[in-house]
């Protein structure tokens, strides 16, 4: 994507609906003031609606704002006294009801306000664009574009971008680059035809797999068993995708199509079973009603998830699809593979998925040159706007295009000649030179895969040969200009054996060969989900608690030196950074973070305490804000009071088990230094983090060869009795176990020093040493190890 990007400080978004109001808190968390504009109440503040929908930002789950000052930015307004104001937006993004009168009616409206610089979009769904833009006057359309959000606006990555033939080129550079840059978005370039990329060949998957489940006499749960994780797609599926949509926009989005559509093809998939319009008078519209395809149950104060029969259209208990060919792909991480075999199986849930696949595969190529100019453009559609781990052509390329389009074909499937040919060489859609990659178009010659400048590849890494050392867990690449990147890739990046083999490797290879190291994943959504349990809870069982201890102590000292390599350390987390994730995190000499990070120091939950560094790193943090909180000397008496809030703090954190929600929430819970900086686009992070090093070594290319040894503050006994009352307090009220106590008196004693005496200093060492004695003493004890077992197997803590 171009660099071209255009500045926006404000914006103003019409329409506080469910998306405008949406759109408007994704602006707001990245730092731009909003206005929100909707219709004027006739009853009481004019501005009601707005300022309702405000207010509900804030309790919208999952969070649509990641800070109190996000919602801050947002003026709510209404549509008669406020529309003067847009006149201060940079940005004006229409988001009112899917009608093309209504529409058209505020643009006219609003039009007339609009400064001469600004850029204005509408986020329709499927209406074109160029018909929007009549109601605008002539000098504005240049400066007009659609500008497609996915719902949730903050958490799907997907931006369609949709210019008209009288679009400025430049405009759609501006708001491009901008959209990637800071709203951390995948921008994809749509033509401007009815439902664009996403919804076109989207709500076609959709409505393909819906249509089969008669075939094949399933409910909508057994569809979702199959079209989930088995088929590399979202555990949403596909009937729970279509609730979080709406029954209504489904039948929209079909009713667009058999609009403009002549293929029968197209009017068989597109065509709107009659139950789903009843479903929709019955005001079963989905997830904004409460039921759709499912429904929630709380009978006999249980809570279960019904499904609807659509036959009968009333509800009934969920159920588990068993087949072999599902219990065959469980546990096969590579979606491609896991693809393969999946459609290979001839029962049902095979026939299923081989049904839904293929038939998305070749409608999306009959859809290239018509909703977008290549293929890659409806891969990344799918990927980033459906949350699918392969696109269709991608997923293509998995099955092998020969293999596929013949057994295509056999279905009789239309297949372009551009395929066809393809497939008759045993050629891909998708080849490598190098670093590089290309995809084929529909003239059947290979173009280049468009990339980011602000991207580097781990594929095109591993192409071009770039890694240095390399096991399961984890690889060390050379990134050029003296950078070196460790790169972490073991199952949900729970660190093990591997991952700490590579952290002492790659801590000696850098100080050897390298001036800078970037500590990152290129696997997503997840920087680390923390130190593997599992292994902790099966050496546990087996009484090897010196296995236990070697581990950590390997931990923790692999990332110390990490910390001390006279090379410049940068880390990079994003999406979940956990446990021993956040633990790597802090060890960097600066972090570069997503800016949906959820950080958080979780281990107290699992009955143990932080003993990678962490406890050591936060009190660090919090210390060396205090005036003698690090040093060599004795301390400063005056200075005893902000020493204990500081590491109080820190306790309460640890203790908790707090973590963020974002990565502002992070710098408030003291985990981030006000050097430390962020990036909304987490695709874009390792070249942010490269920059960092390069950046650093510029202002101190020469640093000192024997790292700086700090000192760390010990408060002493008394502070940590101090600490714990508030805990004993809990206890007393039932509100904390006696576990609970256990676990953060350890804890308690790791921040303070342990048995020395108040006044002085610790190492680095010191506190490690701490934190390992506290964790091996919690290690053995059977409350510890039933939830340690209880999270491991709930995915949530357990209060014993």
């Amino acid at each position: 994507m171009t660099t071209n990007q255009i500045e926006i400080k404000s914006a103003a978004v019409l329409g506080a609906g469910t998306m405008g109001s949406q759109i408007a808190a994704l602006l707001a968390n990245r730092g731009i003031r909003t206005l929100l504009l909707d219709l004027p109440s006739t009853d009481g503040d004019r501005s009601k609606m707005a300022k309702g929908a405000k207010e509900r930002l804030s309790t919208m789950r999952p969070p649509a704002v990641d800070c109190a000052a996000s919602l801050e930015r947002i003026t709510p307004g209404n549509f008669d006294d406020d529309i003067a104001k847009l006149a201060d937006a940079d940005w004006v993004i229409e988001a009112v009801s899917e009608n093309l009168d209504i529409k058209k009616a505020i643009w006219s409206k609003a039009a007339k306000h609009i400064k001469p610089t600004a850029i204005a979009s509408t986020n329709t769904s499927g209406i074109r664009i160029a018909i929007i833009a009549e109601a605008l006057p002539k000098d504005m359309r240049s400066r007009f574009l659609g500008a497609h959000f996915f719902n949730p606006p903050r958490y799907l990555k997907l931006l369609e971008v949709i210019p008209t033939a009288e679009t400025s080129p430049q405009v759609f550079a501006g708001l491009s680059a901008f959209a990637e840059n800071t709203l951390g978005k995948g921008v994809v370039k749509a033509k401007d035809v009815p439902n664009f990329i996403g919804n076109r060949v989207g709500i076609f998957s959709l409505m393909a797999a819906l249509h089969a489940m008669d075939d094949l006499s399933f409910g909508a749960d057994d569809v979702d068993a199959v079209t989930g994780p088995a088929s590399a797609r979202p555990s949403s599926a596909t009937f729970r995708t279509i609730d979080l949509i709406g029954i209504d926009v489904m039948i929209d989005v079909c009713e667009n199509v058999l609009k403009i559509t002549g293929d029968p093809w197209e009017q068989k998939v597109f065509a709107v079973p009659q139950y789903m319009r009843e479903m929709l008078k019955k005001g079963m519209a989905g997830e904004k009603k409460g039921q759709g395809f499912f429904k929630r149950s709380t009978d006999g104060g249980k809570s279960s998830i019904l499904t609807l029969d659509h036959k009968t259209l009333e509800y009934r208990p969920g159920r588990k699809l068993e087949a072999e060919s599902l219990n065959a792909v469980r546990r096969i991480d590579n979606p491609g593979e896991r693809l393969k075999k999946l459609v290979s199986y001839n029962d049902p849930a095979g026939q299923l998925a081989w049904k839904a696949l293929s038939g998305v595969m070749a409608y999306s190529a009959k859809m290239v040159g018509v909703v977008a100019d290549d293929i890659v453009s409806i891969d990344r559609a799918m990927k980033w706007g459906f949350a699918w781990e392969l696109g269709p052509f991608e997923a293509w390329d998995a099955l092998g295009v020969a293999e596929a389009t013949k057994r295509m074909k056999a279905d009789g499937l239309p297949i372009p000649t551009w395929v066809e040919k393809i497939a008759a060489t045993g050629g891909t859609l998708y080849q490598h030179q190098g670093g590089a990659t290309q995809q084929l178009g529909t003239a059947g010659k290979y173009k280049p895969v468009s990339q980011s400048s602000r991207e580097i590849s781990y594929d095109g890494l591993k192409r071009a040969g770039r890694s240095v050392i390399e096991n399961p867990g984890a690889t060390l690449f050379d990134i050029g200009d003296g950078v070196a990147f460790l790169d972490f890739h073991s199952a949900k990046q729970a660190i093990g054996m591997e991952m700490l083999e590579m952290i002492e490797k790659a801590a000696q290879k850098v100080e050897n060969d390298f001036q800078g190291l970037v500590i990152s994943s290129h696997v997503r959504p997840n920087f680390s989900v923390g130190f593997n349990l599992k292994l902790v809870l099966d050496t546990a069982n087996a009484g090897e608690w010196n296995e236990i201890d070697t581990m950590i102590r390997r931990f923790q000292y692999g990332l110390l030196a990490v910390k001390r390599l006279k090379a410049t350390v940068v880390t990079a987390p994003f999406g979940l950074a956990l446990g021993g994730g956040a633990e790597i995190s802090l060890h960097g000499h600066r972090m570069v973070a997503g800016t949906e990070l959820s950080m958080g120091l979780v281990e107290t939950l699992a009955g143990i305490v932080p003993a990678g560094g962490g406890c050591k790193e936060m009190l660090i943090r919090a210390l060396e804000k205090v005036p003698g909180g690090l040093g060599g000397s004795a301390a400063d008496a005056n200075t005893d009071k902000a020493a204990y809030d500081a590491v109080e703090k820190v306790f309460a954190t640890i203790n908790m088990g707090k973590t963020s929600g974002s990565a502002t929430e992070a710098r408030s819970l003291g985990f981030l230094r006000p050097t430390d900086s962020e990036s909304a686009n987490a695709d874009h992070l390792l070249f942010l983090a490269k920059q960092a090093v390069l950046e650093i070594r510029s202002k101190r290319p020469a640093l000192s060869p024997k790292p700086v040894q700090l000192q760390i503050r010990v408060l002493g006994a008394g502070a940590a009795e101090k600490l714990l009352a508030p805990v004993k307090q809990a206890q007393e009220q039932g509100k904390a176990s006696e576990h609970d106590v256990k676990v953060a008196g350890k804890l308690a004693r790791v921040l303070t020093g342990g048995d020395r005496p108040a006044g002085g200093y610790m190492s680095e060492e010191d506190v490690l040493e701490l934190e390992r004695g506290a964790l091996m003493a919690l290690c053995p004890e059977p409350k510890t190890l039933e939830r340690i077992d209880y999270v491991l197997k709930n995915g949530k803590p357990l209060k014993n």
